[in-house]
């Protein structure tokens, strides 16, 4: 199986771990944002609405970082990552880490960018939408 999909997503996880989201030349023009859960449900399609997206997403958060836990390359054109996230809430004060923060992204990938990504605030879900158990997730 060829890793040149995870490599793309650990290559945009690299500049999240460092609370760089500005990078969007792994985006396609047309790529379909869902974010399932969390407190901004929604789908968006293309760069534009994938930005306003992130950007009300990002602006509730101080020194919001994605760090992922593990890579999965599902099939030849999805990669799952099982995630938790850190930082602040702006308003609240709240750190993620006190609360519950285990998530997932599913990244579909096709000729070396994005076209689907969808964001789980509950890594539950994303696993049951999958059909998978963690286990199987981290499984080889």
């Amino acid at each position: 199986m060829s890793q040149e999909n995870v490599e793309i997503v650990r290559s945009i996880y690299a500049a999240w771990e460092r609370g760089d989201f500005s990078a969007t030349e792994w985006l396609h023009p047309e790529i379909e944002f869902a974010m399932v859960g969390g407190p901004s449900p929604g789908i968006w399609t293309g760069l534009a609405g994938m930005a306003a997206a992130t950007h009300e997403f990002l602006s509730a958060w101080e020194n919001l970082r994605a760090e992922p836990e593990e890579y999965r390359e599902l099939d030849g054109g999805r990669v799952l990552v099982l995630i938790h996230h850190r930082g602040r809430g702006k308003t609240s004060g709240l750190e993620l880490g006190q609360m519950h923060t285990k998530n997932a992204a599913l990244f579909h990938v096709r000729d070396g960018k994005v076209t689907r990504f969808v964001a789980y605030w509950d890594r539950e879900r994303a696993l049951a939408d999958l059909g998978l158990s963690e286990q199987d997730a981290r499984a080889e």
